[in-house]
């Protein structure tokens, strides 16, 4: 039940940095100041979303990985304890 509990939290975490960048990155976007095209910082937002969204599929399957090989540590373990028995 541990393994679990990083995988509930990970998309609250991600949902709560998402509306923190895009909120930070429209803030920089509308500034009239800036020397740096709004399109120019539109297209490096896709494609920070896009490697974003990358990262987040690996962790995933990451975290599963994980999770896997702890449900054999424990079957394995489990195993262990019923042959020295």
């Amino acid at each position: 039940s541990t393994a679990n509990a990083p995988e509930d939290d990970a998309p609250n975490r991600y949902s709560r940095t998402d509306r923190t960048t895009y909120s930070r990155y429209s803030r920089d976007a509308n500034s009239s100041g800036s020397s740096i095209p709004s399109n120019a910082l539109e297209k490096r937002i896709e494609e920070l979303e896009r490697e974003l969204a990358k990262e987040r599929q690996e962790n995933m399957r990451l975290m599963k990985m994980t999770q896997d090989k702890e449900e054999l540590i424990g079957k394995l373990r489990e195993e262990i304890d019923l042959l020295n028995r």
